[in-house]
């Protein structure tokens, strides 16, 4: 932990392999690790900052591309929610996304990415494990060399809503 800010070391920047999958040169922009701040909030919930580092990587040997992500407060560094998985990119710009979180609740994304404007856009295709959830979308894209996402979610009582967003930038 930096004791200063309350945030968890930098992970070592993590190399490209020498050869990477075609399905996964596209998205090759993504592999390492990225790190800043975000901001939450629903209209359930009381608004909330936080510290948040996402990790991608490649083998090189299969179309699968390794996702992990993790925030903390950002006054004390104590953990918030992690999250990880795998992305698989297909060669017609389709990509499909599986994502375990730490609350239980488990993923599966099905969307587009658009390799020349750097933009991936999933949908909930399933749920599991979701009491309240009904749906979420993840839109990420590159914007002057920070990775910016924004994610919505729907739940039982409410209907798709700002929920995260967020600026890394690469380590």
């Amino acid at each position: 932990m930096d004791g200063d800010k309350g945030t968890p070391a930098p992970a070592p920047a993590a190399s490209v392999p020498a050869v990477l999958h075609p399905a996964v040169e596209p998205l090759s922009f993504l592999l390492g690790t990225w790190r800043g701040q975000g901001e939450g909030g629903f209209p359930t919930i009381n608004s909330f900052s936080y510290g948040e580092e996402l990790h991608f990587s490649h083998s090189g040997n299969k179309p699968i591309i390794g996702y992990t992500q993790k925030t903390w407060k950002l006054n004390s560094g104590e953990p918030m929610h992690a999250e990880s998985g795998y992305w698989r990119p297909k060669p017609d710009g389709t990509i499909e996304v599986v994502i375990a979180q730490s609350t239980g609740l488990a993923e599966v994304q099905k969307g587009t990415y658009n390799a020349k404007e750097k933009v991936i856009e999933l949908q909930s295709e399933s749920l599991g494990n979701a009491s309240k959830v009904r749906e979420i979308q993840r839109v990420f894209r590159l914007v002057d060399g920070n990775l910016c996402y924004e994610v919505q979610m729907a739940t039982n009582t409410m209907s798709l809503q700002p929920h995260l967003k967020a600026a890394l930038k690469k380590l």
